[in-house]
């Protein structure tokens, strides 16, 4: 039998790492003397105690070594689990530092732009409402990214040419949108793909795209790296709100995000104040 001592200096395990292992169930010693608690190991012990080493290493949680242990025909689907889950952590990782690169080498400020009229198709996005609870952004920026690329291949396929940056806004344009959008009952989006196409290639357009003129307008922009998320969106949303603006103020409800491929542009259109019954 090996004291607790001789045990930790042979498995290079210190003795408070092999009294949580005890505790945990990972490492049960030989014996336990009643009388002073001192714990024993047998030599057959120290093979378990690199197992448990090896594990660790890799990150892979308590609970999810003992199962391995205990189960050792799971263990090599277990540890290619754990390296799947290990990967995606490291690739969220690399982003979120590609992102605060990002903010920190540049801080978004807002841009001051005019916009010409344009020709877009647009389509509502499909997918599960909104909801009350924290927004899936990951799940919306997928669906976004398909339902653009949707409207892409069909106006290409009847004749149409994709002419600027796709953006999306929210599905809120009609008084019976709106309150489909405020119940939570969605769509929650709707993509606009600017177009250069003749008559009869609009005319082609299946149902469910839509085309309409956008105006020519001023607006405000600011541009956020990386991936969305509410905290972003709000930042965006407060960075332009707090710019300002001589006679002029912000329409929220003309948003629109453009979608470029390293990040988002949030643009708000610009009103000039009018005095009651100027222009008429």
């Amino acid at each position: 039998m090996l004291s607790i001592s001789d045990f930790s200096e042979m498995c290079n395990l210190p003795a408070q790492t092999l009294r949580y292992y005890h505790s945990e169930g990972l490492l049960v010693p030989a014996g336990v003397d009643e009388r002073t608690g001192y714990r024993s190991y047998t030599f057959e012990q120290v093979e378990r105690a690199m197992l448990i080493t090896v594990l660790r290493g890799t990150g892979m949680g308590v609970t999810l070594v003992r199962r391995a242990l205990d189960r050792p025909d799971e263990t090599l689907p277990l540890l290619r689990q754990h390296v799947e889950e290990v990967r995606r952590q490291r690739q969220a990782q690399d982003e979120a530092i590609s992102d605060a690169h990002g903010f920190l080498a540049s801080p978004p400020e807002p841009v001051l732009r005019h916009v010409d009229e344009m020709t877009v198709a647009s389509k509502f996005v499909p997918g599960p409402p909104s909801g009350r609870d924290r927004y899936d952004w990951n799940a919306a920026d997928t669906a976004v990214a398909a339902a653009v690329q949707d409207v892409v291949s069909t106006v290409e396929s009847c004749g149409a040419v994709g002419a600027g940056t796709p953006w999306r806004t929210l599905a809120a344009g009609t008084p019976e949108q709106k309150s489909r959008y405020l119940a939570g009952e969605g769509p929650h989006w709707l993509v606009k793909v600017p177009v250069t196409a003749d008559e009869q290639a609009l005319a082609a357009l299946p149902a469910g795209i839509e085309v309409e003129v956008i105006e020519s307008t001023d607006e405000l922009s600011v541009f956020t790296p990386g991936k969305t998320s509410m905290a972003k969106h709000s930042a965006a949303l407060s960075r332009l709100l707090m710019h300002p603006l001589d006679a002029a103020y912000l329409d929220t409800s003309r948003m629109r995000q453009l979608l470029h491929g390293n990040g988002v542009e949030t643009a708000l259109a610009i009103c000039e104040f009018r005095e009651p019954g100027a222009g008429e």
